[in-house]
């Protein structure tokens, strides 16, 4: 097999790093100056070993790769940009004659659960991913992965549900990689375990660091039990806090990076998009989803509105991230004596 990542921030860069580390064949593909500093220097890679630069193909599109019948697509972009890259790559040619969309594994290695979804609809097959992957990716070219003594936890499934071959064998290149990668024959159900956690990215984004017994964390609670009471109401099964957390108990835990305490550190994938000034943010599928289904089946989401507003404004007025008082979203939503 060889694995065309597709988006190469941090869950794609880790991914590919990892698997590139372990003899397999791998491109990497990403756009502007990380596409250049990636070709330019390699990447960057850090991890509790140490930093590397790892010489791993790259190209800033489709059309920078010749699809072969043993390639696996791994999608790692944000949600808001899902659409585009499966415009992008459905209908490019594969070497057999076929579309990448006709022939190709796609793996949706991203968070929210919207992704699988819109793929389906351009790639015959689909697999789920719930990446439990602790990376960061701050600056063009480097991608930092802090846990061991496995990089991540990647559960994997055919969408919308079962396991096959395809499965096991891209599971198996992934256990070879520093992962762990259980094939379960529910994936979406993993995955809206995560969306669940998900939720605190958006507050520590918007407000800095959840700490236990903080506003932040009283704010971040009551998002989750929004999201409880929209998933019971809509008769969805989800992984509870115990199985994800047995996920990385003793398997994927904070270690420390060379350098640690010098520089920025990072906190989670949304906060990473404000500190970056990305221009867009995930949160509308991640507190959105959570929007969405109260909306359909009956059920108040104010705090995730409230937090999905905040959100979008601080991304197009790139905001840094943290500059949101959670006592001042608390008391928005009227949750705050």
């Amino acid at each position: 097999m060889r694995y065309i990542v597709i988006g190469a921030g941090a869950v794609g860069g880790s991914i590919g790093g990892r698997l590139f580390e372990s003899g397999h064949d791998v491109v990497l593909v990403a756009r502007g100056d990380h596409h250049t500093a990636l070709r330019d220097g390699g990447l960057r890679f850090t991890t509790p070993e140490g930093t590397r630069s790892l010489p791993v193909p790259v190209a800033d599109g489709p059309e920078g790769v010749e699809l072969r019948p043993d390639d696996v697509l791994i999608l790692a972009v944000k949600t808001q940009h899902t659409g585009a890259a499966l415009d992008a790559w459905a209908d490019r040619p594969v070497a057999d004659a076929t579309t990448a969309g006709e022939s190709l594994p796609l793996v949706c290695a991203q968070n929210g659960v919207e992704n699988e979804r819109l793929a389906l609809r351009a790639f015959r097959q689909v697999y789920g991913m719930c990446v439990v992957l602790p990376a960061a990716f701050l600056r063009p070219g480097e991608v930092t992965a802090a846990c061991g003594p496995y990089t991540g936890a990647l559960v994997l499934g055919r969408y919308p549900s079962g396991d096959d071959t395809t499965a096991r064998a891209i599971a198996a290149g992934l256990e070879r990689s520093v992962f762990r990668a259980p094939v379960v024959p529910d994936v979406m159900r993993w995955k809206y375990g995560k969306l669940l956690g998900n939720l605190t990215q958006t507050v520590e984004a918007l407000c800095g660091a959840v700490r236990p017994g903080s506003r932040a964390a009283a704010l971040a609670g009551l998002a989750r039990a929004e999201g409880v009471a929209a998933l019971r109401a809509a008769g969805i099964g989800y992984a509870d806090a115990d199985e994800l957390a047995a996920l990385r108990t003793g398997a994927v835990e904070a270690r420390p990076l060379p350098g640690e305490g010098t520089g920025e550190k990072a906190l989670g994938s949304t906060w990473q998009s404000l500190a970056r000034g990305a221009g867009s943010i995930e949160a509308e599928y991640l507190n959105g989803e959570f929007v969405l289904l109260g909306r359909t089946h009956g059920v108040p989401t104010p705090v995730n509105e409230a937090l999905l507003r905040l959100a979008k404004a601080s991304a197009r007025d790139r905001r840094a991230p943290g500059g949101v008082a959670a006592e001042d979203v608390l008391h928005l939503v009227g949750t705050l004596p």
